[in-house]
Protein backbone atom coordinates (compact mmCIF):
# COMPACT_ATOMS: atom_id res chain seq x y z
CA UNK A 1 0.00 0.00 0.00
CA UNK A 2 1.59 3.40 -0.95
CA UNK A 3 0.88 6.40 0.83
CA UNK A 4 -0.30 9.48 -0.27
CA UNK A 5 1.66 13.04 0.34
CA UNK A 6 -0.37 14.09 3.74
CA UNK A 7 -0.16 18.02 2.64
CA UNK A 8 -3.09 19.92 1.89
CA UNK A 9 -4.08 18.95 -1.38
CA UNK A 10 -1.13 17.14 -2.20
CA UNK A 11 -2.11 14.18 -4.75
CA UNK A 12 2.14 12.78 -5.04
CA UNK A 13 3.64 9.75 -3.61
CA UNK A 14 4.66 10.25 0.52
CA UNK A 15 7.53 8.85 0.84
CA UNK A 16 9.41 10.89 3.65
CA UNK A 17 8.22 10.54 7.56
CA UNK A 18 8.11 13.93 9.58
CA UNK A 19 6.65 14.25 13.34
CA UNK A 20 3.91 14.61 14.45
CA UNK A 21 4.78 16.05 18.00
CA UNK A 22 8.20 17.14 19.25
CA UNK A 23 8.27 14.82 21.93
CA UNK A 24 10.58 12.01 19.67
CA UNK A 25 7.28 9.90 19.37
CA UNK A 26 6.50 7.39 16.67
CA UNK A 27 3.77 9.19 15.44
CA UNK A 28 4.45 10.86 12.01
CA UNK A 29 3.30 11.61 8.65
CA UNK A 30 4.60 10.79 5.07
CA UNK A 31 5.13 13.60 2.83
CA UNK A 32 6.63 13.64 -1.01
CA UNK A 33 10.31 15.27 -1.68
CA UNK A 34 8.76 18.80 -2.11
CA UNK A 35 6.90 19.01 1.24
CA UNK A 36 9.32 16.86 3.16
CA UNK A 37 11.73 19.99 2.40
CA UNK A 38 9.50 22.77 2.87
CA UNK A 39 8.89 21.07 6.37
CA UNK A 40 12.07 20.44 7.06
CA UNK A 41 12.76 25.03 6.38
CA UNK A 42 10.30 25.78 8.64
CA UNK A 43 10.77 23.01 11.32
CA UNK A 44 12.24 24.47 14.90
CA UNK A 45 11.89 21.82 17.74
CA UNK A 46 12.49 24.86 20.42
CA UNK A 47 9.91 26.88 18.96
CA UNK A 48 7.40 27.93 22.41
CA UNK A 49 10.64 26.68 24.69
CA UNK A 50 12.21 29.80 26.94
CA UNK A 51 15.58 30.11 27.00
CA UNK A 52 16.48 28.77 30.10
CA UNK A 53 14.13 25.33 28.91
CA UNK A 54 16.43 25.18 25.30
CA UNK A 55 19.58 25.23 27.39
CA UNK A 56 18.02 22.81 30.07
CA UNK A 57 17.45 20.96 27.03
CA UNK A 58 20.94 20.89 25.57
CA UNK A 59 22.77 19.81 28.99
CA UNK A 60 20.16 17.11 29.01
CA UNK A 61 20.91 15.98 25.46
CA UNK A 62 24.95 15.71 26.34
CA UNK A 63 23.75 12.72 28.57
CA UNK A 64 21.15 11.56 26.07
CA UNK A 65 18.14 12.63 28.24
CA UNK A 66 19.41 9.77 30.58
CA UNK A 67 19.79 10.58 34.33
CA UNK A 68 23.05 10.52 35.53
CA UNK A 69 25.35 10.47 38.56
CA UNK A 70 28.30 12.21 39.64
CA UNK A 71 31.27 9.72 40.54
CA UNK A 72 31.16 10.59 43.55
CA UNK A 73 27.76 8.86 44.37
CA UNK A 74 28.27 5.55 46.48
CA UNK A 75 25.95 3.17 43.99
CA UNK A 76 27.95 4.54 41.21
CA UNK A 77 28.98 1.82 38.95
CA UNK A 78 32.07 3.04 37.60
CA UNK A 79 33.35 3.54 40.94
CA UNK A 80 31.97 0.54 42.51
CA UNK A 81 33.95 -1.26 39.88
CA UNK A 82 37.10 0.74 40.45
CA UNK A 83 36.85 0.50 44.34
CA UNK A 84 36.34 -3.17 44.36
CA UNK A 85 39.35 -3.49 41.19
CA UNK A 86 42.44 -2.02 43.09
CA UNK A 87 41.40 -0.91 46.76
CA UNK A 88 43.11 2.45 47.03
CA UNK A 89 42.93 4.24 49.91
CA UNK A 90 42.74 7.72 50.16
CA UNK A 91 46.70 8.10 51.15
CA UNK A 92 47.53 6.15 47.39
CA UNK A 93 45.01 9.07 45.62
CA UNK A 94 46.52 11.81 47.28
CA UNK A 95 49.91 10.45 46.16
CA UNK A 96 48.75 10.29 42.81
CA UNK A 97 47.79 14.20 43.03
CA UNK A 98 51.16 15.35 44.39
CA UNK A 99 52.80 13.66 41.80
CA UNK A 100 50.63 14.92 39.01
CA UNK A 101 49.52 11.69 37.58
CA UNK A 102 46.35 9.73 36.90
CA UNK A 103 45.64 6.81 39.01
CA UNK A 104 45.85 3.32 37.61
CA UNK A 105 49.19 4.50 35.40
CA UNK A 106 51.94 1.94 35.22
CA UNK A 107 54.75 1.48 37.87
CA UNK A 108 57.44 2.44 35.13
CA UNK A 109 55.46 5.35 33.95
CA UNK A 110 55.50 6.97 37.87
CA UNK A 111 59.30 6.18 38.23
CA UNK A 112 59.87 8.15 35.56
CA UNK A 113 57.98 11.27 36.39
CA UNK A 114 59.22 10.94 39.98
CA UNK A 115 62.71 11.56 38.37
CA UNK A 116 61.77 14.74 36.78
CA UNK A 117 59.73 15.97 39.46
CA UNK A 118 63.38 14.93 41.81
CA UNK A 119 65.19 16.87 39.25
CA UNK A 120 63.10 19.94 38.88
CA UNK A 121 62.70 20.71 43.03
CA UNK A 122 66.19 19.84 44.41
CA UNK A 123 67.49 22.64 45.62
CA UNK A 124 70.53 22.16 43.85
CA UNK A 125 68.88 23.33 41.17
CA UNK A 126 66.68 25.90 42.76
CA UNK A 127 69.48 28.12 44.80
CA UNK A 128 68.60 26.16 48.21
CA UNK A 129 65.01 27.56 47.95
CA UNK A 130 62.60 26.60 51.15
CA UNK A 131 60.00 26.68 48.84
CA UNK A 132 61.22 24.17 46.24
CA UNK A 133 63.03 21.48 49.27
CA UNK A 134 59.16 21.21 51.13
CA UNK A 135 57.64 20.59 47.30
CA UNK A 136 60.79 17.88 46.55
CA UNK A 137 59.61 16.50 50.63
CA UNK A 138 56.12 15.81 49.31
CA UNK A 139 56.85 14.50 45.97
CA UNK A 140 58.90 11.73 48.19
CA UNK A 141 56.49 10.85 50.26
CA UNK A 142 53.85 10.40 48.04
CA UNK A 143 56.25 8.41 45.38
CA UNK A 144 57.03 6.73 49.24
CA UNK A 145 53.08 5.73 49.31
CA UNK A 146 52.93 4.61 46.34
CA UNK A 147 56.14 2.23 46.12
CA UNK A 148 55.11 1.03 49.24
CA UNK A 149 51.20 0.55 48.37
CA UNK A 150 50.34 1.00 44.49
CA UNK A 151 53.82 -0.75 43.09
CA UNK A 152 52.75 -4.43 44.59
CA UNK A 153 48.62 -4.24 43.34
CA UNK A 154 49.44 -3.37 39.68
CA UNK A 155 53.09 -5.64 39.58
CA UNK A 156 51.98 -8.72 40.11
Amino acid sequence: MKNICDWNNCKDLGEYKAPKEKDNSKKFRMLCLKHIKEFNKNWNYFSGMSDSQVTDFLKSDMTWHKPTQSFSSSDNFFKVLWNNTFKFDHKDIKAFEILGLNVGMKWVEIQEKFKVLVKKFHPDMNLGNKKYEEKLKLITLAYTQLKNTYREKIDT
